[in-house]
């Protein structure tokens, strides 16, 4: 794609939302920040590489020869493969990009003498939902009692072996009976957790639509932030007793180490890149709307400022928080005994700009959409103390809120 960049402004109260395009555009916004984009059919797609390592350098290689604008730069966007398969990014020729400072630009990608399609943003109006799901609409794989079994399997295995943490992961499968709609969908998922990076981003296995707490990495210049998550604890309609699950949590021997096995591996990483580099002393707790989480916040200064916000996505994934550690003895777990292929659920999701600025969260409290079906997925990281009755609940917690946002689908 060659051509020039041409920008223009739009107004401060833009819904970005109003700008995706179904059932192929690609959305990521948070608290009102973010990009969305129209029809991908016409775009660039970059890859697809064998790694994100090769990646970041074919995309950035991409983006600089769009050109650019010194008021906002052209984007790659997308969704990445949790496991080491082929990945790929798209370049738009037409996106909307909300800045942190509330700017809302119109960017189009234009070959030399053209000119851009007129642009017809089509809001999108809440209704009222449909029917909750009947039993017979929804499959489980694994079944309750496959999952149960697996997470002992994954505690035997890390009482006898260098495993430590193990993040295993099932699924739902939903017979809608009607078109799910990713537009109403998002919606609804934006109003029940505002503070989530809300996505929606074209897959082979369809729309991969969600909403997810945990930030894997966000650049702006040479700063950058992480708030990895691990260890959960469920919320409650009762002040009290919300209040209760919450210090429950933060006091859990189990979930404070599963917790500080993920944030030793991303300080790690992190030190490889920054010259400063600061986080939290002790977990916070992060509340979701039907679970509270431990989080732990990381800011850091680049050493060098040509890294890109995918460059360290690519060394940042898999975290333990979605695979485990030691890694390698991780994966093999989770090929043995969770049964499915993952795709780009647990991968990272997000974008990255031609000045290496991005955020990217992890693909997580998400589904697949393909017509009248939807796959869900849901996970939780075993320990030498998790307990699979209590696994099992985590993941059904997660579910449930996920298939009640699906009746606005």
């Amino acid at each position: 794609m060659t051509g020039s960049v041409r920008v223009t402004p739009l107004g401060a109260a833009f819904d970005l939302l109003a700008a995706y395009e179904v059932p192929d555009g690609a959305f990521f916004e948070r608290e009102g920040s973010g990009v969305a984009t129209g029809s991908l059919a016409g775009a660039l797609r970059v890859g697809p590489a064998s790694d994100l390592r090769s990646l970041a350098g074919e995309v950035s290689a991409a983006l600089r020869g769009l050109g650019a604008s010194d008021r906002v730069a052209p984007v790659a966007i997308g969704a990445l493969p949790f496991a080491d398969d082929p990945a790929s990014l798209f370049l738009p020729r037409r996106a909307v990009v909300r800045r942190d400072d509330g700017e809302t630009w119109l960017v189009d990608l234009a070959d030399p003498g053209e000119e851009p399609a007129p642009f017809r943003p089509e809001r999108v109006i809440g209704e009222l939902p449909h029917e909750a799901f009947r039993p017979k609409q929804l499959r489980e794989e694994p079944t309750s009692e496959a999952y149960t079994h697996a997470v002992a399997a994954a505690v035997e295995r890390i009482g006898s072996s260098d495993l430590e943490k193990v993040v295993l992961a099932r699924t739902v499968r939903v017979d809608a009976g009607r078109d799910l709609d990713a537009r109403r969908l998002l919606h609804r998922l934006r109003a029940v957790e505002p503070h989530c990076y809300t996505f929606a981003a074209p897959t082979e296995g369809g729309t991969l639509v969600g909403a997810s707490p945990e930030l894997l990495l966000s650049r702006r210049g040479d700063r950058v932030r992480s708030t990895p998550l691990a260890g959960t604890a469920p919320r409650s309609g009762d002040p009290d007793e919300d209040r209760a699950h919450a210090e429950a949590l933060v006091a859990s021997a189990k979930d404070r180490e599963e917790h500080a096995i993920v944030v030793d591996a991303v300080a790690d990483v992190l030190r490889g890149f920054c010259d400063e580099l600061t986080f939290d002393a002790e977990p916070v707790l992060e509340p979701t709307a039907n679970v509270w989480h431990l989080a732990t916040r990381f800011e850091g200064v680049l050493r060098d400022a040509s890294v890109s916000a995918l460059d360290l996505v690519a060394e940042l994934h898999p975290t333990p928080a979605v695979c485990g550690t030691p890694e390698t003895l991780a994966r093999a777990g989770i090929t043995e005994l969770e049964g499915f292929d993952r795709g780009e659920y647990s991968g990272p999701v997000g974008w990255v700009d031609s000045r290496g600025d991005g955020d990217w969260a992890i693909a997580l409290r998400c589904a697949a959409l393909d017509g009248e079906q939807a796959t869900l997925h849901a996970g939780a990281g075993i320990v030498a103390g998790s307990d699979p009755e209590k696994e099992l609940e985590e993941t059904d917690r997660k579910f449930r809120a996920f298939l009640d946002s699906l009746r606005w689908g």
